[in-house]
């Protein structure tokens, strides 16, 4: 059983099976073939030994007339003659010149020419003393011999062609489908970030080649999809900061109550929202990063201090000096707002922020003392808008964005982010240069520039509003409090 899993896979190639069709098939053939010729060839053969003995026994008809049967002892037939009388007798038989050439008064001499051994032809001829038969034998030692060399060919020969059919199979099959493993290959590669890269396309214009053709053309209109998708995510995103903050602001400054006060929440929830929308559409469109040395320590310490609070939870800091990696100050700090933050919201009293360097890593953990993640789903935590507690009043969770945006962005750092039961570990090259990171963001910005040009300027678009975004808001509130005191 195990021996046939470990070879069933391989069975289920197309090139394995198309080689053993092709095989069988030429093997079952070429049996036939051979059959077929070496049943035809004995016959012929045959055929023409029982014709030579038929043209010999007519050709010494006219002599043997002309002869008498008289007894002879060196005959070896299983009829005897009886040499008191001169009179023919029932078995007495008489060897012409030709030593093949038998007259005799029985219509057969087995022991003489064995059917197995020759070809008898017989003829009745009226002799002196009466009627006989003449015998003519052939020999099958020829036959034998042309089938014996017919069977040395076709025993090598059958096998060597089969073994010359399957690797020609073999060969033209692998070659014709290399370029489905191509494509093949090529879109395992294509993720959601590089969905402008395209399958080869063979020069053959077969089957293959409409099959990579549509593959192309699918990857067109995702491409195209996903790009809207983005644009209006990031248009969506940026067209709501500036309402938001102007309705944050007159709630305020209105007149405090439990009203406003829910109000106001709401808002920040969707200031929240509209600011990881914006973030999630800047990391998808790959903006490069603006890379310097990052001490990860100073950037940990400063973001757990200005994360989210609860009265009843503490934050413990436990950061190694010199801790410095190649990135962005501001996506790290975003990475670590959003762990603390998810920390400080499932934490039954503490949170602890540790960084350190681990065999050349700079390594970022983020633990609490909450309930943790099943080990079944520490990996669903990081997809989009995932929220494992559905029962959870709706202020105490977030909207399932933190999570992914810092996976995200450890991966824009060459960085990793697992949950274990150490909590959130994050890993970054340390040993990499600022200028490696910048050259790495750079080419993979530069690979995507064409296919995402419409993208990018709404992005960009989006990043020069939101430094306006708090002006604007200060000036709305301003024109609310002078509207509040002209009323």
């Amino acid at each position: 059983m195990r021996l046939w899993r470990r070879i069933s896979p391989g069975l289920s190639s197309v090139r394995v099976r198309a080689t053993a069709a092709a095989t069988l098939v030429v093997a079952v053939a070429l049996g036939a073939a051979a059959l077929v010729l070496v049943v035809s060839l004995r016959g012929t053969l045959v055929s023409s030994a029982d014709a030579e003995a038929a043209r010999k026994a007519t050709a010494a008809a006219p002599y043997a007339q002309t002869l008498e049967l008289t007894p002879i002892e060196p005959m070896r037939t299983s009829v005897r003659a009886d040499a008191s009388t001169s009179a023919p007798q029932e078995g007495v038989a008489l060897r012409v010149a030709d030593p093949d050439v038998l007259l005799t008064r029985r219509a057969a001499a087995t022991e003489w020419a064995r059917p197995s051994e020759y070809a008898v032809a017989a003829v009745e001829v009226a002799t002196a003393d009466g009627p006989a038969t003449l015998l003519s034998r052939v020999s099958l030692e020829g036959v034998e011999q042309a089938l014996r060399t017919v069977y040395g060919a076709l025993l090598p020969g059958v096998p060597a062609l089969l073994a010359v059919v399957a690797g020609v199979t073999w060969l033209s099959v692998g070659r014709a489908l290399g370029p489905v493993a191509a494509i093949r290959a090529k879109v395992a590669d294509i993720t959601a970030r590089d969905l402008h890269r395209r399958v080869p396309v063979p020069r053959s214009k077969d089957e293959i080649a409409a099959l990579a053709t549509t593959v192309n053309g699918t990857l067109d209109r995702l491409e195209t999809a996903v790009e809207q998708h983005k644009r209006f995510v990031a248009d969506a995103a940026h067209e709501l900061r500036s309402p938001i903050a102007t309705l944050r602001a007159r709630l305020e400054l209105a007149e405090p109550s439990e009203l406003t006060a829910e109000a106001l929440a709401d808002v920040e929830r969707l200031q929240s929202l509209a600011a990881d929308l914006l973030m999630l559409a800047r990391l998808d469109a790959g903006e490069p990063l603006r890379s310097g040395e990052i001490d990860l320590g100073q950037v940990a310490a400063e973001a757990a201090l200005r994360a989210r609070r609860r009265p009843d939870v503490r934050v413990e800091l436990d950061v190694a000096p010199d801790v410095v990696l190649p990135g962005s100050s501001g996506h790290l700090d975003r990475l670590v707002t959003n762990l603390v933050d998810n920390a400080v919201r499932h934490a039954s009293a503490t949170v602890r922020v540790r960084v350190a360097a681990e065999d050349g890593d700079a390594v970022l953990v983020v633990s609490d003392d909450g309930p943790g993640i099943p080990e079944d789903q520490r990996e669903a935590v990081f997809g989009r808008f995932t929220r494992l507690d559905e029962a959870r009043a709706r202020d105490a969770g977030g909207a399932g964005l933190g999570l992914p945006i810092a996976r995200d962005i450890a991966h824009l750092h060459g960085g990793t982010l697992v949950y274990d039961d150490a909590g959130f570990v994050a890993r970054f090259p340390a040993e990499q240069t600022a200028d490696q990171t910048a050259h790495r963001t750079a080419h993979r910005t530069a690979d995507q520039a064409s296919h995402r040009t419409a993208g990018q300027a709404s992005h960009r678009t989006a990043g020069q509003a939101s430094h306006r975004t708090a002006g604007q808001a200060s000036e709305k509130a301003s024109s609310c409090m002078n509207a509040r005191s002209t009323a």
